[in-house]
């Protein structure tokens, strides 16, 4: 078996631009928690924020680097950096989306097919992983986000279309393991969830989607697709992405009456 080719976890441009960001903090002598109070005119950013800056794992705004350069003295040079370095930057893909949905402050999650990965129990993972224990493994350790203490988790939004709960992945006690998670998921995790009633005309049929929210506002969004995954940042190629959630959000039930869903089909179906 050939070996798997290694992906890129961080844009080379993006490590420079960070690197160089580090060198002018530095000069300052400033901590990153000093820096990251001065950032977005004052409203301030996680020290969090200002290590993903510096060693690449995040793409900030061009706003971002007004006010820095203003903060640090850099006479233009950050702004200048950042046209040449971050502005046509791209992530790379598939795994370089952990690093957004590490550092996101909202994460909305639609799901058309399967469970979404932070909330799939350790079997049905397996068996949608075809047994593969690494990628289980990998999986299931993302899930740490929604329980980190520092920084705080992000805010979570999951939907989750009614056909989900309706196709069987491993077998019926894998799906009824994953039905009670499911139900347990806003308590213990602090998550919305909510059951998307299948219909076949809104946008969301094309595709499951998650949209991030990071902190300093920008979004980005992530699809699935057998080959690899994929991100869109640009303003205009994530407007049909903010059409289709809207349509699904319309669809979407209230919490309450989403787990009253989720114990009926376990109930009828994976018992």
């Amino acid at each position: 078996m050939a070996a798997r080719r290694s992906r890129a976890k961080v844009s080379p441009s993006l490590v420079a631009f960070g690197r160089r960001f580090r060198r002018f903090r530095e000069a300052k002598g400033w901590s990153q928690e000093n820096v990251a109070r001065r950032a977005r005119d004052g409203e301030g950013v996680t020290p969090q924020y200002i290590g993903q800056v510096e060693t690449g794992r995040t793409r900030c705004t061009r706003e971002f680097a007004e006010t820095m350069d203003r903060e640090l003295d850099a006479d233009g040079e950050l702004v200048e950096l950042w046209e040449d370095l971050v502005k046509g930057a791209e992530f790379p893909t598939w795994y370089e989306w952990l690093p957004i949905e590490e550092s996101a402050e909202e994460l909305t999650c639609y799901s058309l097919s399967l469970v979404h990965g932070l909330l799939q129990t350790p079997g049905y993972a397996e068996a949608q992983l075809m047994g593969d224990k690494k990628k289980t493994e990998d999986r299931l350790a993302r899930q740490s986000i929604l329980t980190r203490e520092s920084p705080p988790p992000p805010g979570c939004t999951f939907l989750v279309d009614e056909g989900v709960l309706l196709r069987e992945v491993g077998n019926p006690q894998v799906m009824s393991e994953q039905c009670d998670h499911l139900i347990a998921a806003p308590e213990t995790l602090g998550v919305s969830l909510h059951i998307v009633k299948m219909r076949g005309e809104h946008g969301g049929n094309i595709s499951s989607f998650t949209i991030a929210t990071l902190e300093d506002m920008r979004e980005v969004a992530y699809f699935e697709c057998p080959a690899r995954g994929f991100t869109l940042e640009a303003a205009d190629e994530l407007v049909a992405t903010r059409r289709a959630l809207r349509e699904v959000r319309a669809l979407a039930l209230p919490i309450d009456q989403s787990l009253d869903v989720i114990r009926k089909v376990q109930a009828e179906r994976w018992t």
